[in-house]
């Protein structure tokens, strides 16, 4: 069979005595899984080995694969350039890949700034396999913000490209865990951290591929983890097959978890059509969002799908709450897609007839018209999810003592009042009123040090 199996890997740079000077020493564990993964890689011979890495080139619509016919790098940045790699690319298997791709419309490939040195969630598992003797090809490839079912395509085509290449391959998936597991460690604590690791530990040790792939978008971003793109490619791998798992070690004494775990194909098993379950199941949390929807967020749903699908603006519809009809404010629409911010589009002040119109307006502007993002396409609607935030009218404040940042939203003036930035109450990763207003002057492109006028309001949150 081409392709062996795969490994889960870390990648903190103090794990290199050279730069941990002993406190590598903290994570043995860590390093004595490392080896051993490194020395059974290299004990089944393959003919190349995929990396994929969080720190390799990163787009949000499109997964790199590296070209050329060689790379190098160095922990230069660490203060060792004497730790340097060179590195052949197997040139055939990445065009393989990338012509197997275009053909299904996966949006992976060689397009797009190509970085030619190595970087560290690369060099790192280079460095354990080398030490053990690798000398053969790599493949590097790059994460997205993409969703699940992507990466994991991924997985699937590199498995079907080492079959039709008849290339032995392994896959090292590349990524640390948790980075908020300790409140003195380099990224505080947040409770979704522990949480996250636990799981990625759970699902290693059990081979439990689907739980893997549908974790839960907040639970990843609350945990601030940087792998779970690079676990969900390897997964792809193993679509349709039986997997022998076996976790080796998680630990994060420095408050970022840190996990290693090797993958074995044991056979075929259509039972574990890992990814036509997380599809499944993508489609019924998806219906069951939409049965919950109240007036405002079908309001705002309805009228970007009819403009994607035909062009053209809905007319407010009668049946709709007296409130949307009789009252007029500034309102927010909010599209997130996997988890991830797709659009925001809002008006601070009512500029329509009614609440029910600025929906309609702010939606199709939100999926459209938000600069940071390109335009909703047909085929992304059924992955989108809404926020509505109706605001109340805005009032001056005199200073950063009459704001919270769980009740209030803030507007960040300068003192012209030709520049303004808004940002809206109780958002995840926002704690203090400092950041709050931080946050608003850099929207508004107002200075730090220049003077500002305040205003606050408050949201009703359809979500």
């Amino acid at each position: 069979m081409p392709f062996l199996g795969a490994c889960a890997v870390p990648h903190p740079p103090l794990i290199l005595p050279e730069i941990g000077r002993g406190e590598e020493n903290k994570i043995s564990d860590t390093i004595n899984a490392y080896k051993e993964v490194a020395h059974w890689v290299v004990a089944n011979n393959p003919d190349v080995v995929v990396i994929t890495s969080p720190h390799a080139t990163m787009y949000a619509d499109y997964m790199q694969i590296s070209s050329g016919a060689r790379a190098q790098g160095s922990f230069a940045n660490f203060g060792h350039p004497e730790l340097s790699f060179d590195v052949e690319y197997d040139e055939e298997f990445v065009q393989q890949v990338a012509k197997a791709a275009e053909g299904i419309k996966l949006a992976t490939g060689v397009l797009g700034q190509q970085r030619g040195d190595l970087d560290h969630g690369t060099m790192i598992p280079l460095y354990f396999l080398q030490k053990a003797g690798y000398r053969g090809k790599i493949v590097r490839v790059g994460l997205s913000g993409l969703s699940n079912i992507h990466h994991y395509s991924l997985g699937v085509l590199l498995r079907e490209t080492a079959n039709k290449l008849n290339r032995r391959l392994i896959i090292v998936a590349s990524g640390d865990l948790s980075h908020k597991l300790k409140a003195d460690g380099p990224y505080g604590f947040a409770e979704e951290g522990p949480v996250f690791d636990k799981r990625m530990a759970d699902c290693f040790a059990k081979g439990d591929f689907l739980e893997l792939l549908t974790t839960p978008s907040k639970l990843a971003e609350g945990a601030a983890e940087c792998g779970l793109r690079s676990f969900w490619i390897m997964a792809g791998a193993f679509d349709c097959l039986e997997v022998d798992a076996e976790l080796l070690s998680c630990e994060g004494p420095f408050g970022v978890g840190y996990g290693v775990a090797r993958f074995t194909p044991k056979g075929e098993n259509s039972g574990r059509n890992i990814g036509e379950q997380a599809v499944d199941s993508h489609k019924k949390t998806m219906a069951a969002l939409r049965e919950k929807e109240d007036a405002y967020l079908r309001l705002a749903r309805t009228s970007l799908e009819s403009y994607v699908l035909y062009h053209k603006h809905i007319e407010v519809p009668d049946a709709l709450p007296e409130e949307m009809l009789n009252t007029r404010a500034g309102a927010f629409v909010s599209i997130k897609k996997a988890g991830q911010l797709r659009g925001c589009i809002g008006t601070i002040l009512p500029v329509r007839d009614n609440l029910a119109a600025e929906i309609i307006a702010n939606a199709i502007s939100a999926g459209t018209g938000d600069p940071r993002f390109p335009a909703v396409t047909e085929a992304e609607l059924e992955d989108l999810v809404y926020d509505v935030d109706v605001l109340s009218e805005p009032e001056p404040i005199s200073g950063p003592a009459e704001l919270d940042v769980k009740r209030y939203g803030v507007i960040v003036g300068s003192q012209d009042n030709h520049r303004r930035g808004l940002l809206l109450p109780d958002l995840e990763g926002v704690e203090t009123v400092e950041e709050q207003i931080a946050i608003a002057r850099r929207k508004g492109n107002i200075g730090p040090e220049e003077p500002i006028r305040l205003w606050r309001f408050e949201v009703t949150r359809h979500e």
